[in-house]
């Protein structure tokens, strides 16, 4: 079943692509009218054995047209449409073509590409569309650079405007280097080339020019950025894009990045989408989901089934659920090193959500006494259930591990390798907006039969929340993990309204 899309409810939706490299690169990017976000993929790794199976992606371009109502207004020129035009409709795709002015093949003369041109660009096209479309905000969709060029416009082209981020309304990341690009080879050599030469404007994967792009005039040290300096942060304060606006979808598969011959992969290492390292693409205390798709390429995250869900739910959503385990007390013992992995999967959906896996390099880490460890974040839409007599409904799975390490030397004698010291999974059936708040679950290990058998019975768990627009569950864990992480340890769901 779709969702009911109402057209007068949705916000314009501004698409900013990544690096293009030097002049070949941009020339080849300004040939694509949408700049990349109309790729699909028919390689989707879902099938046993991590075997490619055939599964077609149309685009997140068409997914958005064909699902959710939006319109494509080009008529031949996006800019001339937009001139021409005094009543648009707001629930429109608009691509931010900032390589434009910079490629060879118009003719005349291209001007050298600088990322704050490009956020100043982008301010001016979300401008327009406010005024044709009479929408108070925009949603900004980023895919790696395009994030950087996105966070240019809100921390530092709008304060030197004296103007706040209220003209942005989401904000969504595919592979961001929100912490800049660094290599696992070199020692720091590299970065240093790279950012000294400046080779084909690279340079701006670096904390100093990040630091130049990220800062508001009127806060810029000339001697660089102060020391400990986080690319990563988003600033927050009156006039801000609030953090939860933001979803950045983090990459764990560098396997399948394939650029210059898998040479990038290499350099950026295991833990990292092939070009991003994973604590880097991030913004602290935003939303984010880990998907095991690589940067860009026919197994990349944008045009992927799992980024589009989770874009479609953070952009749509009505009902934000959070997991969290809280109150653990694992066994103290300096020699063993905790982790936690998760795994989320929304009914209905052919596709892991989210997952942080040892083996993707991502599991949670935990320290011995932990008042709460957050596990996943995801959005829910009560629109696109296929029975409307069911509530939502995802499943979350948990796994703790321990590794017996001394000085940093995995001890072997009593290792299991991949095995778990606990691991179930959580059935989680969340209400409807109509039907009313509630939360059912129940731990599959007390589920006869199939999970997709179970069915909900009785009245939901008690709300241990007062607040308003707040609804609060606290889940025991089976007792047969009380004797390793606590008779108190409890996954926390914390559900409240999206929109």
């Amino acid at each position: 079943m779709e969702a009911d899309v109402d057209g007068n409810s949705r916000l314009p939706l501004v698409y900013v692509r990544g690096f293009a490299g030097g002049t070949r690169g941009i020339d080849k990017a300004v040939d694509d009218p949408f700049y990349g976000f109309n790729e699909g993929s028919v390689h989707v790794r879902v099938g046993a054995h991590n075997q490619p199976l055939f599964h077609q992606f149309e685009s997140p371009l068409l997914r958005l047209l064909r699902e959710e109502g939006y319109e494509l207004l080009v008529k031949g020129n996006q800019a001339a449409y937009l001139a021409e035009h005094t009543d648009i409709p707001a629930n429109t795709v608009w691509i931010h073509r900032f390589y434009d002015r910079s490629a060879t093949t118009w003719g005349g003369s291209p001007q050298e590409y600088q990322l704050e041109d490009a956020a100043a660009d982008l301010l001016d096209l979300i401008d327009r569309l406010r005024e044709k479309t009479g929408a108070p905000a925009v949603i900004l969709v980023a895919h790696s650079m395009g994030g950087l060029i996105c966070r240019c416009l809100l921390q530092k082209i709008l304060p030197d405007r004296g103007r706040g981020a209220d003209c942005v309304a989401k904000f969504f990341t595919y592979g961001t280097p929100h912490g800049g690009i660094a290599f696992d080879l070199g020692g720091g050599l590299l970065e240093r080339i790279r950012d000294t030469l400046g080779i084909q404007g690279a340079d701006i994967f670096g904390s100093r020019r990040m630091y130049e792009y990220l800062t508001p005039q009127a806060l810029t040290d000339p001697d660089g950025p102060p020391e400990g300096w986080d690319a990563r942060e988003l600033p927050q304060g009156p006039g801000t894009l609030p953090v939860e606006r933001v979803f950045c979808l983090v990459g764990t598969d560098p396997a399948d990045y394939d650029v210059a011959l898998g040479l990038s992969s290499k350099a950026v290492g295991p833990h990292s989408d092939g070009l991003v390292q994973i604590e880097r693409a991030y913004v602290p205390g935003a939303h984010r989901a880990f998907v095991h798709r690589s940067h860009s390429g026919r197994y990349g995250m944008v045009n992927s089934e799992e980024g589009y869900q989770n874009l479609r739910r953070f952009l749509f959503g009505d009902t934000r659920i959070e997991a969290s385990l809280v109150d653990l007390r694992l066994p103290a013992d300096e020699d063993l090193v905790w982790q936690a992995e998760a795994r989320l999967s929304v009914r209905g959906l052919p596709v892991v959500m989210h997952e942080r896996l040892a083996a993707h390099w991502c599991p949670i880490q935990l320290d011995g006494q932990q008042a709460s460890v957050s596990l996943a974040t995801t959005f829910l839409s009560s629109g696109l259930r296929t029975d409307t007599d069911e509530p939502m409904r995802f499943i979350l799975e948990l796994r703790i591990i321990s590794l017996r390490e001394r000085r940093g030397i995995l001890r072997l004698g009593d290792h299991l390798e991949h095995s778990a010291d606990f691991a179930d999974t959580l059935v989680i059936d969340v209400g409807t907006p109509e039907a009313g708040p509630g939360i059912w679950a129940t731990w599959n290990s007390e589920i006869e039969g199939a999970i997709r058998d179970h069915r909900v019975a009785g009245a939901p768990r008690a709300d241990e929340d007062p607040t308003p627009g707040r609804w609060v569950a606290h889940i025991s864990l089976p007792a047969s993990a009380a004797p390793l992480v606590g008779a108190g340890a409890r996954l926390r769901l914390v559900a409240t309204p999206w929109t």
